[in-house]
């Protein structure tokens, strides 16, 4: 039987990012798209939402213009602003004016930690207006047919001062993502790595108990995206020991205490 070809494979090929569904997301932003409505997505530190996100666009084949959202993101940031250049002052479009402009996909990824007038610009695009007002340039630019807005957040972080509104959730469809089942993760961890199946399911079951610590001695369970790290680096021939303890242990805690109970936790799941 033929190896799986790993994620690296398929894009070297040029082939659509590699995304396995877990359930009907995939017809839900199919519908979305076609039916014009934004589109937000919730759940943890990498379970995947930028990774669907690539994949069904590329699916679609529209551009991707993504924005990683941060604390001092402003309107004018994804909107645009005039800047001096050769002596004069000219217009330079931010990204989501691109998108706007020229179609495909703007995903605001953490939209809730960006500054709160960033959500005021995307309430038009949210509603059947579907336009862009550029206050700067006196412009409304109306949304083409194959502009969509997409955005994320991860509601265990969300807090009295960051957090969406209820007026705004409801301007979009939206999915909850969480960590895939045992046997769905193993097989994510395997296409993406080429590690064997018994040492991804071994590395799977140790993620599942990292994730019973949240709220406990961590404040954030092992990703998806953590496991899959961990098993590239077992699968290029790192120790088994080394891959976790950089990989599953370090990224999670800087507290001594709470890394040594980590690995005490590695060694019980591993032997």
């Amino acid at each position: 039987m033929n190896a799986q070809p790993t994620s690296a494979d398929l894009s070297s090929a040029g082939a659509i990012p590699w995304y396995r569904p877990v359930g009907n997301e995939c017809a839900v932003f199919e519908r979305a798209f076609r039916l014009r409505l934004p589109l937000l997505l919730k759940g943890p530190t990498g379970c995947g939402k930028t990774r669907f996100v690539a994949h069904m666009a590329a699916r679609l084949g529209l551009p991707l213009h993504t924005v990683a959202c941060h604390d001092d993101l402003t309107a004018a940031d994804l909107t645009g602003r005039y800047l001096l250049k050769g002596g004069e002052t000219i217009w330079a479009d931010g990204p989501l004016t691109r998108a706007v402009r020229s179609g495909g996909v703007a995903y605001l990824d953490e939209v809730v930690e960006a500054r709160k007038d960033v959500t005021v610009v995307l309430h038009p695009l949210t509603d059947d207006r579907r336009i862009l007002p550029l206050e700067r340039t006196g412009e409304v630019l109306d949304a083409p047919p194959n502009f969509m807005l997409v955005v994320s957040y991860n509601p265990g972080y969300q807090n009295l001062l960051k957090s969406l509104k209820p007026s705004t959730r409801q301007r979009f469809l939206s999915l909850e993502f969480d960590y895939p089942a045992p046997a769905v993760e193993t097989e994510i961890v395997v296409a993406e790595t080429g590690l064997d199946e018994a040492r991804a399911r071994r590395l799977v079951d140790l993620a599942g108990r990292l994730r019973a610590l949240k709220g406990q001695d961590l404040e954030e369970g092992c990703s998806t995206r953590l496991v899959v790290y961990a098993a590239a680096l077992i699968a290029d021939g790192l120790s088994v020991s080394e891959a976790i303890e950089t990989a599953m242990i370090e990224p999670l805690s800087d507290d001594r205490d709470v890394k040594q109970g980590l690995r005490d936790l590695v060694v019980a799941v591993w032997g």
